[in-house]
């Protein structure tokens, strides 16, 4: 057999292929799932989210059906704290945290590093649409050719330490290309349905979610319009986020959007969509892959959100360790608490988490 290698297996077709590919390489692989909560711990009665005894059933019968050996192993203290405290944290703080990419971090990329290094293993093999090459003596992250599935905005946290010891095959594939390699394979999971929703709260509700786990409820306040006068009230603060327009419940005479939120005051604004828009941001707790540090203005091509196109903007280096993003044109409902990621061509330059 061949090196070694800890196959992160979901129980999805992704990760799935991953691991059949990475064994036809030659590889000796080991397939594990990571058991990140029980689902009565966080209220969810459904079977089929992430973690469910399905997902594991199903990774286990392909590790069974490739001739690997699989465990589960189980990660809930750390995604208590790592993630799930740290969403109720940021929505409580006013922002719009991204659980998946504190999850890649702190989990996948940290915590199942170490297990993988216990076994032996000299890398990780993930089902994510990326691409990892070594330029100029720096291992840098890249588009995948899908670029409907490309996964890059989630990973760009991945330092130089972690990249070269990830392995990505679905990099260069399409997912149509994954599944027909799956349904050859005669894989349970072939045809089973993309994850779309946040593991933990698979019906969207997040208030709700926070209201039962956290066990405390966020009581209602004035709804101000741009000139801080009241128009109404809202539900709790915490249920609304920028750029919002349903759900608010005022009749008024135009569509109003949520722009700001005062979590110290308990006050939600809202005012036209023009007032949305914005050409600047800040980030901190920045990660650069392409380049070692900003020490100077970079023209990049910047993305707020997973499925946004990249926009071109210029980024400045502070003094404090923060960026500020100047963008060509201006942007709707910039958020904190989301991933700026900015790209030059199909590379990852680096990206780190919009500020308050």
């Amino acid at each position: 057999m061949g090196r070694k290698v800890l196959i992160a297996m979901s129980g999805g077709v992704d990760s799935s292929v991953a691991a059949f590919l990475s064994k036809q390489a030659g590889y000796d692989c080991i397939g594990v799932t990571m058991k990140l909560f029980q689902n009565e711990d966080v209220g969810i009665n459904r079977a089929r989210t992430c973690c469910s005894l399905n997902d594991v059933e199903d990774a286990r019968s392909v590790a069974r059906r490739l001739g690997i050996p699989y465990y589960v192993f189980t990660f809930s203290n750390d995604f208590k704290r790592q993630v799930i405290d740290r969403f109720i944290a940021a929505y409580e703080s006013g922002a719009t945290p991204n659980p998946c990419i504190d999850c890649n971090r702190c989990l996948k990329f940290d915590r199942l590093f170490q297990r993988a290094k216990e076994l032996g293993c000299e890398a990780i093999v993930t089902g994510h649409y990326a691409r990892i090459e070594m330029q100029d003596g720096r291992y840098v992250l890249k588009k995948a050719l899908d670029r409907g599935k490309d996964q890059s905005y989630v990973l760009y946290s991945l330092t130089q330490e972690r990249l070269a010891h990830v392995r990505f095959p679905l990099g260069e594939l399409s997912k149509s290309e994954v599944r027909s390699i799956a349904e050859v394979q005669g894989f349970c999971n072939a045809e089973k349905p993309d994850s779309q929703d946040i593991c933990f709260v698979p019906d969207g509700d997040y208030a709700a979610f926070l209201e039962r786990y956290a066990g405390k409820s966020y009581p209602p306040g004035d709804i101000l319009d741009l000139s801080g006068q009241v128009i109404g009230q809202h539900r709790g603060a915490v249920r609304y986020t920028i750029g919002q327009r349903k759900g608010l419940g005022l009749a008024l005479n135009e569509p109003v959007y949520v722009c700001r939120k005062d979590m110290t005051a308990n006050t939600v604004t809202v005012g036209p969509e023009q007032a949305l828009f914005d050409r600047e941001l800040w980030a901190n707790d920045m990660n650069w892959i392409s380049i070692d540090r900003l020490s100077k203005p970079m023209r990049v091509y910047a993305k707020i959100r997973y499925r946004q196109t990249e926009q071109p903007a210029t980024a400045y280096p502070d003094e404090n360790g923060k960026i500020r993003i100047l963008f060509d044109n201006s942007q709707r409902a910039v958020t904190a608490g989301q991933a700026v990621v900015l790209y030059n061509g199909d590379t990852v330059v680096g990206g780190g988490i919009i500020c308050l």
